[in-house]
């Protein structure tokens, strides 16, 4: 089946860094990166969508990766589906859903795989094209290893095409490719800036952080490789909070609680967010090692919160269990995937963070809580130390409920540290 589209308008259909280099197969290597919502990830997906579709001898057959297979449905895969939705083609497409495969209306097939199965990848013959989606979550073996798949003299022009946020001049990538010029490569990089189509509430959304988290703000929203600051939540205001208040006593209630073990704290945080303005108020925590399940569930009742809706770590669904038999009915697991801590993270960072004086452990966690550093550089990297972590880990979960669970019913309460 031969396909024709016709854009009226093809500058409002794309971004300008896409736009520009739209039939430019020239490079071996199109390296796309840049800040969040720069548009990257949906800008590579038209490109190679539109290369498939076009009348080649041999219809291409193209690999999107990610480097864990587990999280390619609700990533890549997702994107590409919408796009083909979005330009009226998917009813003219095979759409296998459990391998995670799309032939197009001329042939061409698009394949979606997770590097950690490369045995599988192995298998694959006759490739086209790769594309590389969080290529910093990679290593350098992983892209040699891909461009050598990539030997099908029957196809012109393969290419691999990489995206990624900026984490550290640490990362693979920086020193291969910006360190170290390499030959047949193009670098595009572009930032929210870039992208016609977000409005301007997001745009505002994103330069909130240049007050909240600089070193966040140039590296995930202007997409440059900048040094993070040593503290991960380097600012943040302490002063007494009263839940009656006019700018309190409305807002939505979240809680969230962090498991102990032998040396470990158990940690119960209690925030209000306000989300119209990006604001967490810490209203209340308690910390204490060696604490048994029902000692645990006494303490959440004497703070007066039984009835609340708590979000616990996911990790010890035993616990969980043992205090809903304890009369914690309302609690659940928090959402855990392979990257939920440093997702958890950049989620927070967009928060200006305003802390009860007498919440003395988180404020002692935000004074050191860091990220690692690397050995030979001597820079930061984008993962945290595991240390001081225990309140930011129950502030993640119970931000769940506005960063991933169903939304709840807003409720308030009154806050115990009088």
């Amino acid at each position: 089946m031969t396909i024709k589209l016709v854009f009226k308008h093809p500058e409002r259909e794309f971004n300008k860094p896409v736009f520009d280099s739209l039939n430019d197969y020239s490079n071996f290597t199109e390296v796309w990166y840049g800040g969040a919502a720069s548009g990257k990830s949906h800008g590579v997906v038209q490109k190679v969508l539109l290369k498939a579709l076009r009348d080649w001898k041999y219809p291409r057959k193209v690999l999107f990766l990610r480097k864990v297979g587990a999280i390619v449905r609700e990533s890549i895969y997702e994107d590409v589906i919408v796009r083909l939705s979005e330009w009226k083609l998917l009813p003219y497409c095979k759409i296998n859903k459990s391998n995670f495969e799309i032939t197009l209306p001329n042939g061409a097939i698009f394949l979606f795989k997770g590097m950690d199965s490369q045995e599988k990848i192995k298998s694959i013959k006759g490739l086209s094209d790769v594309v590389m989606e969080e290529a910093t979550e990679f290593n350098q073996e992983d892209y040699e290893q891909l461009t050598l798949r990539l030997r099908e003299p029957k196809h012109k022009y393969r290419q691999i095409y990489m995206m990624f946020n900026p984490v550290s001049k640490a990362n693979w990538v920086y020193q291969y490719f910006f360190k170290h010029k390499q030959p047949n490569t193009v670098i595009h990089q572009s930032s929210y800036k870039d992208n016609r189509f977000i409005d301007d509430d997001m745009k505002a959304q994103i330069e909130k952080f240049k007050v909240t988290s600089p070193a966040w703000y140039r590296i995930y929203a202007l997409g440059e490789f900048a040094t993070l600051d040593k503290l991960i939540f380097p600012n943040y205001d302490v002063t007494r909070l009263n839940p009656k208040s006019s700018g309190l006593v409305n807002l939505m209630d979240l809680f969230g609680l962090d498991f102990g073990f032998a040396n470990d704290p158990t940690f119960f945080v209690h925030i209000k967010v306000d989300t119209k303005n990006k604001v967490i108020y810490f209203m209340d925590e308690y910390s204490k090692t060696g604490m048994t399940n029902d000692q645990i569930a006494k303490m959440i009742t004497n703070m007066g919160f039984s009835k609340e809706l708590i979000t616990a770590d996911a990790a010890d669904p035993k616990s969980i269990a043992e205090l809903r038999s304890a009369g914690i009915t309302r609690v659940r697991q928090s959402i855990k995937s392979g990257d939920s801590i440093l997702q958890g993270i950049q989620f927070m960072q967009q928060f200006k963070l305003v802390v009860d004086d007498r919440c003395k452990e988180v404020i002692n966690g935000l004074d050191n809580y860091t990220w690692k550093k690397d050995k030979r550089s001597g820079e930061y990297v984008n993962y945290p130390v595991d240390m001081f972590n225990h309140w930011a880990d129950a502030t993640r979960y119970s931000l769940d409920a506005i960063n991933g669970h169903k939304p709840i019913k807003v409720t308030t309460t009154r806050n115990l540290l009088l």
